[in-house]
């Protein structure tokens, strides 16, 4: 599933920014001072502590596994582990807890209440563990190395999960279609498509999602947000996947592939487009001229033709186009740049359509067959004004 990320945490995808590593273990510092104040505050509550150095610390230790605690309060709460007992119960989930605590922690994920905050990045989260977890991303500390692949990890809980790809240990069955997963979480996630539950919604409107991480993405709609940057350009996107796919255009990976004509493409949705030109499939038909097209954005741009929209213009000679991409191509005459170059030879061109062109030059790659004499051609108009002749 897309929605699975390699890493799992509540706290969403990869984080935009890198800091130093000592204004994190500062930061780490911070909270650890925090709770241990926290805790030396709720022990003298209990009157339990002893605050003269001369008296010594009457231990209480635990019957099942030895460990000794200050006093009976905290043996009281440490047997909760050995017995299994809850006694703090959430009233709106049904939820148990073995500690105060952990009722309080959970609370705020119905509260949406996130008084954590990472003074790196602005992300907030709900309790001090989860943002001691996620300083660890800023700092680049990856402790925990995979001996089979060596990716590493910041976290165990992620290690562990990484683990089961290799060993392809799916023990987490959904009892309605038997589909398997990894970890527990994942099948919960999935287990939503069967109930129909979608819990996070929308401030904003009426949208509903399964997984609190869509519902994040989506509300970037609303607000404008976009986290995500691409180091390259500049540019910013709203979720780690479409800064993924963005930096595959500065690389030149496309690890999709048509099966037909042998086409590379950035994304899965760029080669399912792009399939529909071989299936012959075009739902989109223009009511003006009855010329029909394969996919939604090339047919809205043929309306602008006749509605003669033209609202992308040239700030040195006036011209004006249908698109944004168009007028960008268009600039290229001005300034002179030709950003595609040859892999084979020194030529370069303005358009990634010319270079594909060209290359096949060099590679004697013909893609386009006629389906009526099986003749064979580099560039796609070249079949079309043979297919004409042929057809005759």
């Amino acid at each position: 599933m897309e929605f699975i990320k390699e890493e799992i945490e509540d706290m969403s995808d990869p984080e935009p920014s890198r800091i130093k590593h000592e204004d994190t273990e500062e930061q780490i510092d911070q909270i650890e001072v925090m709770e241990q104040k926290h805790k030396l505050s709720e022990v003298e509550e209990k009157h339990d502590f002893k605050t003269q150095g001369t008296k010594a610390k009457k231990l209480h230790t635990c019957s099942q596994c030895g460990k000794s605690l200050q006093n009976q309060r905290n043996l009281n709460r440490h047997m909760r582990i050995h017995t299994g007992e809850k006694p703090y119960t959430c009233t709106q989930c049904g939820k148990s807890f073995n500690q105060a605590s952990g009722l309080s922690v959970h609370l705020r994920i119905h509260s949406g209440e996130k008084p954590y905050n990472c003074v790196q990045c602005g992300k907030d989260f709900n309790s001090s563990s989860n943002l001691k977890k996620h300083l660890k991303v800023h700092s680049d500390e990856r402790p925990y190395v995979c001996p089979v692949c060596g990716k590493s990890f910041s976290r165990p809980d992620s290690f562990k999960e990484h683990q089961k790809t290799h060993n392809e240990v799916r023990d987490h069955v959904c009892c309605d279609c038997g589909k398997s997963f990894i970890t527990s979480s994942h099948l919960k996630q999935h287990q939503k498509i069967h109930t129909g539950e979608k819990p996070y919604k929308c401030s904003y409107c009426d949208k509903s999602f399964t997984v609190s991480g869509n519902l994040r993405t989506h509300e970037r709609i609303h607000t404008g947000e976009k986290p995500y940057h691409c180091t390259h350009c500049g540019k910013r996107f709203k979720d780690a996947t479409g800064l993924k796919i963005h930096l595959r255009i500065h690389s030149g990976e496309k690890p999709f592939n048509c099966d037909q004509c042998g086409t590379k493409f950035i994304s899965s949705s760029h080669l399912k487009k792009h399939l529909k030109v071989h299936s012959g499939e075009r739902p989109y038909l223009c009511s003006f001229c009855g010329k029909s097209y394969s996919r939604l954005d090339q047919f809205k741009l043929h309306q602008k033709t006749h509605n003669e929209v033209k609202d992308d213009v040239c700030l040195d000679c006036g011209k004006s186009f249908t698109t944004p991409d168009n007028l960008k191509q268009h600039q290229r005459i001005h300034t002179g740049e030709k950003p595609f170059k040859c892999s084979y030879c020194d030529k370069s061109f303005t358009l990634s359509g010319n270079l594909k062109s060209h290359e096949r030059l060099h590679t004697g790659e013909k893609p386009y067959h006629c389906t009526w004499c099986e003749k064979s051609f580099r560039h796609l108009s070249s079949l079309n004004a043979h297919k004409k002749n042929c057809y005759k």
